[in-house]
């Protein structure tokens, strides 16, 4: 019998990155969704933006410090967002109505506020990133597998090396600050158990709102700690894996989710599980129950 599509794609995971990391956090059920059966998700205008927005500040730092300017900044929106287009076509559908181009304008006005924004946070001319849009990855030695990518990293003279994430989001309040700062330390331990390096700065710049740049100095204890809540959430994603048991919850992010057909939140079905499952104890204990009383 032919596979389906879905069965083709789907795997077990094999690491953790911090987005995927928080989306178990925040719903285990969209992990799986997007994990494992791999469902498509269509663009985004906000996520878009988002990427053209890090591919300017990404582009700009080819040019020498005097020419990092506002100007030259706006001049790379156009070019990239065609590249964009060229690499990926589905998003052309992000406007599939505006024959006369008002909604895309609209937008790519709201992307240029965004790069200026960022002009009143950080000078790019004292800038001397060592790298841009950089992609780590180490194993633990529980053999756990962490990965992502960083905006920029930046080194002192003295060697002191901060880490710097774009945001293209309003900063959060105080309540979730820590949960957005974990991101950060994310990719510290990932540098550190990979480079041997601790780094002395993690930096968020939010160019949403006013704009805002939120540090935080982490010591080996943090990263220490950071790790073993990874470990703790690895073991129980792999027992999800294992059963297959990736429950629905409830969150303020449910209204922009694009999988509310496949979750019981919202009266949806999940599609059949595609691994293999392990029937846990209560499963084989229920089964042995239900056996016994047709028995008698």
């Amino acid at each position: 019998m032919p596979q389906t599509d879905t069965e083709r794609r789907a795997a077990a995971p094999t690491g953790l990155s911090p987005s995927r990391a928080g989306d178990f956090l925040t719903c285990p059920l969209l992990y799986r969704l997007r994990v494992i059966d791999k469902l498509p998700e269509p663009p985004s205008k906000a996520a878009t933006r988002g990427t053209l927005v890090h591919a300017v500040l990404e582009r700009l730092f080819d040019h020498p410090p005097a020419e990092r300017t506002v100007a030259q900044a706006l001049e790379l929106l156009a070019p990239q967002w065609e590249r964009l287009l060229g690499e990926r076509p589905e998003l052309a559908e992000l406007f599939p109505e505006d024959a006369q181009g008002t909604e895309l304008a609209g937008w790519l006005a709201d992307a240029r506020k965004l790069t200026e924004r960022w002009f009143t946070l950080e000078d790019p001319t004292r800038l001397h990133p060592v790298e841009r849009e950089l992609y780590v990855e180490t194993e633990l030695e529980s053999g756990l597998k962490l990965r992502g990518y960083i905006d920029r990293v930046d080194v002192a003279p003295t060697g002191e090396v901060r880490l710097v994430d774009y945001k293209t989001g309003r900063a959060p309040s105080r309540d979730f600050e820590g949960k957005a700062m974990f991101q950060m330390k994310f990719y510290a331990l990932v540098v550190w158990r990979w480079k041997g390096v601790l780094p002395k700065r993690l930096q968020l710049v939010y160019l949403g709102g006013s704009g805002d740049v939120v540090t935080y100095d982490p010591d080996e204890a943090d990263l220490r700690a950071v790790e073993r809540k990874l470990l703790a959430l690895w073991e129980t994603i792999s027992r999800a894996v294992a059963t297959g048991e990736f429950p629905a919850t409830r969150n303020r992010l449910c209204d922009w989710c694009d999988h509310q057909a496949s979750c019981p939140e919202f009266g949806g079905t999940p599609p059949p599980y595609p691994l293999p499952v392990q029937r846990t104890a209560s499963q084989e204990q229920e089964s042995v129950t239900g056996m016994t009383s047709k028995e008698s």
